[in-house]
């Protein structure tokens, strides 16, 4: 089915737009931008130059898709902006494409970012993520898949935060955040395993408590991030979500949140 393009929206004729898509008035789109099918772009968003975006997606008024790099090293350089399918994205969003020729900023699928919420540069987010109001994610960091950043969260340069991770309203962090934990306050600090959300995803409860001795090992003892590495290696059963955690530990560059 042919997509509706209202007569007051400014389309480059160059812009590929895929099937079954809904342009209200006043939405601007440049010419090197890809739309898939069934996307719907609302009154007064503008989706610039390096925009690859899937199918089902939704952003709503006033955001900006594939915005400038506001980042200094930015000379102008052929980047891109990659979405996946089935994100909502709500009012007054701003994403920004990549810094330099050939890099990404990416957003996977089913992710929802909530009014005012803003990523930077060459940042990666996974799938199933939420991105409360006012949320602030600078550039080059990376969300794993369920990620929760709840309103206000402000998230520093290259900063790592984990799968099924939770950060609480209002706090920073310039450290990265260990999946399948809440963190909350200023400064930041571990405040628990995020069992709701692993029930949820039917993680069973054997499974939750090894993850919670794996993070008693980790911001209780009087260790060494490093140690309490090898100690989660030799004292909590394997599984999957256990090498999570170690692999997560192993590869961090920002350094883990404080303890409790």
């Amino acid at each position: 089915m042919a997509s509706k393009i209202s007569p007051q929206a400014q389309v480059s004729p160059n812009a590929k737009i895929g099937d079954n898509c809904e342009i209200f008035p006043f939405v601007y789109i440049e010419d090197d931008v890809v739309i898939g099918d069934n996307c719907v772009i609302f009154p007064f968003v503008s989706i610039l130059n390096g925009t690859r975006m899937g199918a089902h997606n939704k952003v709503h008024q006033g955001s900006v898709i594939a915005a400038l790099p506001q980042d200094f090293n930015f000379k102008g350089e052929k980047s891109e902006l990659v979405i996946g399918d089935y994100n909502v994205i709500r009012e007054n969003v701003v994403i920004n494409r990549a810094t330099h020729n050939g890099d990404k900023t990416v957003i996977g699928d089913r992710n929802f970012l909530m009014e005012g919420a803003h990523v930077s540069h060459d940042t990666v987010i996974g799938n199933d993520c939420v991105l409360g109001y006012g949320v602030k994610v600078a550039g080059d960091c990376q969300i794993d898949d369920f990620a929760i950043l709840s309103s206000s969260v402000i998230v520093n340069a290259r900063v790592h935060i984990g799968k099924v991770a939770m950060l609480q309203s209002t706090s920073t962090t310039s450290n990265d955040v260990p999946p399948y934990i809440i963190a909350g306050g200023n400064p930041i600090e571990y405040r628990g395993v995020n069992n709701k959300v692993l029930t949820n995803h039917n993680i069973e409860d054997k499974i939750q408590r090894h993850i919670a001795n794996a993070y008693r090992l980790l911001f209780h003892g009087q260790t060494s991030a490093f140690d309490a590495t090898l100690q989660i290696k030799q004292q909590v059963p394997s599984s999957p979500e256990i090498d999570t955690i170690i692999e997560f530990l192993e590869t961090t560059k920002q350094g883990i949140i404080t303890k409790k």
